[in-house]
């Protein structure tokens, strides 16, 4: 299982692919879905509304 490189927070499927949807898609190292917002200056809420979108789009990333 995969954790996040700046807190050590394990990762759930949905926020490995969020990092790799909005950084980089071949990345092999990941944040965290708080981690990941506060990169970006955004909210979790934010990251989860983007991720819903992009699974009802039909995005392989998430599930």
């Amino acid at each position: 299982m995969s954790a996040c490189i700046r807190c050590g927070k394990t990762l759930t499927y949905n926020e490995i692919g969020a990092h790799k949807k909005f950084v980089n898609r071949g990345s092999r190292e990941f944040l965290c879905k708080v981690c990941l917002a506060e990169k970006f200056g955004v909210t979790p809420e934010d990251i989860d509304r983007k991720i819903e979108q992009f699974k009802r789009q039909g995005c392989t990333l998430f599930v």
